[in-house]
C-alpha cells in the first residue's frame, strides 16, 4: 500500500463524521433517532437571498470562473452588513476576503502564517478543527484553559506566565463555541493588548453573534485591532445558508492579502449566482434578525425543559443556537451519558468531551431541531 502522509498520524477523523455514521445505522435500523448533536440549521434561507441566487442562472457569465476575491457587490454588501451590525468599518477593495466557507478560512489563516515548529494557543473547550488544522500544517496547538468560573473567557494573568515566544496564532471564538458565552468591549480590548505585547496573530471566529445575543461583537470593534487581529464570520448561521459554503475573513490590508495568496492556490472562486444570494442575504432587514430569534427562542425555551429533566444546570443568558448543560454531580464520563440516552431514547446529544479535555462534565443541545422533536424528546423520559 501507498503510505498516507505523516501529518495525517496527528489528527483523529472529526468526531461528528464518526458518529452521525453510527446514527445513521441506528436510524436504518428502524430506531426514532432525534439529532440533538450537530448546529446546522434546518431553517430556510431569506426567500430574497434564494431569488438572488436563481434569477442569475441564465446570465451569460454565471457559470465561468469567478474572481480569486469575489464580486465587488458581494464585498461591499459585508462591508456595509459589518458597519450596520457592529460599526465596524472595512475597506471593501482590501480589507475583507469572501471564503467558499469561514472552516476552509481556518486553514487558510493558519498556511499563511504559521510555521513548522510554530506554536498556537487554542481554547480547551473549542472548536476541534483549531487543534486539527495546527497539527496538520506542523505547528503545535497548545491549550489554554476555559472555566465556568472565569465566565468561559481566557486568563490573561495565567497566559501571560507562559514561555510565549514560540507563539505566533490564537484562536478564540465569541460568542464562544460550544459554551454560548459573550464577551465585553473591555475582556476583548485585553486580548488585544495581550497580542500586540508578544505579537500574536489573534483571530476571534465569530459565527453565531445573531442567534440569541442582544448584544452582538466582533474584536475589530477594538481601536487598534485591525493591525493584530482578523475576524471570521459566515452566512451559514446567521442566514440558515450553512450549505451555500460563504464565509469572510477581515483584517489589515496586507494580513488580509497574505490569506489571498493562499485562497487563490486553493480555489478558483465562489459560483456566482451563490454570491448574488449572499448579497440579497447581506441585505436583510432587521425583520430577519427577529423572527430567527423567535423562533430560537422558544425552542431553547422547550429545550431547557428537556435538559431539567436529565437534571443537568445551565446559563440561561448565553447566546447562539446550543445549549451548553452541566452533568449531575456524580454522573457517568459525558461521551458514556450521551451514548446511553442514544441507546436508551434514541437522543443524540454531543458530548463536551469533544471540544477539549475541559469539556469533561458537560454535553452541548443543538437548537437545529423542531419544537415538535424537542417535545417528543422530552416525552421520552
Amino acid at each position: 500500500m501507498i503510505q498516507i502522509a505523516d501529518r495525517l498520524q496527528t489528527v483523529k477523523e472529526y468526531y461528528f463524521s464518526k458518529k452521525l455514521r453510527e446514527v445513521r445505522q441506528l436510524v436504518a435500523e428502524g430506531k426514532p433517532i432525534i439529532n440533538m448533536g450537530i448546529g446546522s440549521p434546518d431553517l430556510p434561507p431569506p426567500p430574497e437571498a434564494v431569488e438572488g441566487l436563481t434569477k442569475v442562472l441564465t446570465q451569460p457569465n454565471a457559470h465561468q470562473y469567478q474572481s480569486y476575491q469575489g464580486l465587488p457587490e458581494l464585498r461591499e454588501a459585508m462591508t456595509d452588513f459589518y458597519a450596520a451590525r457592529f460599526d465596524v468599518h472595512l475597506d471593501p477593495s482590501s480589507e475583507i476576503l469572501p471564503l467558499i466557507g469561514s472552516k476552509e478560512g481556518i486553514m487558510h489563516i493558519s498556511l499563511a502564517f504559521l510555521n513548522v515548529g510554530d506554536e498556537v494557543l487554542v481554547p480547551n473547550p473549542g472548536y476541534p478543527t483549531y487543534t486539527s488544522v495546527t497539527k496538520l500544517v506542523g505547528a503545535y496547538p497548545i491549550p489554554y484553559s476555559l472555566t465556568e468560573e472565569n465566565n468561559w473567557l481566557p486568563d490573561i494573568a495565567s497566559l501571560e506566565k507562559m514561555d510565549l515566544s514560540k507563539v505566533k496564532l490564537m484562536w478564540i471564538s465569541y460568542p464562544n463555541m460550544p459554551t454560548g458565552a459573550t464577551i465585553t468591549l473591555g475582556a476583548m480590548r485585553e486580548l488585544v493588548d495581550f497580542a500586540q505585547r508578544n505579537t500574536i496573530l489573534l483571530v476571534n471566529d465569530n459565527p453565531y453573534s445573531f442567534v440569541l445575543n442582544d448584544n452582538p461583537t466582533s474584536i475589530l470593534q477594538v481601536n487598534g485591532a485591525k493591525e493584530t487581529a482578523l475576524e471570521l464570520n459566515s452566512l451559514s448561521k446567521t442566514f440558515n445558508m450553512a450549505g451555500w459554503r460563504v464565509g469572510m475573513v477581515m483584517g489589515s490590508k496586507e494580513n488580509v492579502l497574505a490569506v489571498l495568496k493562499v485562497k487563490s492556490n486553493m480555489d478558483s472562486g465562489m459560483f456566482y449566482g451563490i454570491q448574488q444570494g449572499a448579497v440579497a442575504a447581506l441585505k436583510s432587514n432587521g425583520a430577519w434578525f427577529s423572527e430567527l430569534d423567535s423562533i430560537y427562542g422558544r425552542r431553547r425555551d422547550l429545550m431547557f425543559k428537556l435538559v431539567d429533566r436529565l437534571g443537568c444546570s445551565y446559563d440561561a443568558k448565553t447566546a447562539g443556537m446550543f445549549v451548553w448543560a452541566k452533568l449531575p454531580e456524580g454522573s457517568k464520563p459525558s461521551e458514556e451519558f450521551i451514548d446511553e440516552v442514544l441507546y436508551d431514547k434514541h437522543i443524540f446529544i454531543a458530548p463536551g468531551t469533544i471540544f477539549g479535555s475541559k469539556g469533561e462534565g458537560y454535553i452541548r443541545f443543538s437548537l437545529c431541531v423542531t419544537e415538535e422533536k424537542i417535545e417528543e424528546a422530552i416525552s421520552r423520559f
